[in-house]
């Protein structure tokens, strides 16, 4: 694989990353919403993916740790919206 070197591919990548964390979770990623400790839940998959996205996207892409964490949050959390939770 080629080095990500533009935000947007940085920012596919986090998001593919963060959706195949959520599909091998399964029903662990609710339980963590519900019972709000999803990233304590999560914290091994989560790191590995991390660590693989970083590896694989170039330094000088703008803000590439914040691109990743708004996955995180936007696939993680958003796109469970669904999921009966004290944070909403």
């Amino acid at each position: 694989m080629d080095r990500v070197d533009t935000p947007e591919r940085a920012r596919r990548l986090a998001r593919v990353l963060i959706s195949d964390v959520a599909a091998y979770a399964g029903d662990q990623v609710r339980i963590g919403l519900e019972k709000d400790d999803l990233l304590e839940r999560l914290g091994p998959e989560i790191t590995r993916a991390r660590v693989f996205y970083l590896h694989h996207v170039d330094p000088c892409v703008a803000e590439r740790a914040k691109l990743f964490d708004f996955a995180l949050v936007d696939v993680l959390v958003y796109g469970n919206g669904r999921v009966q939770t004290h944070i909403w």
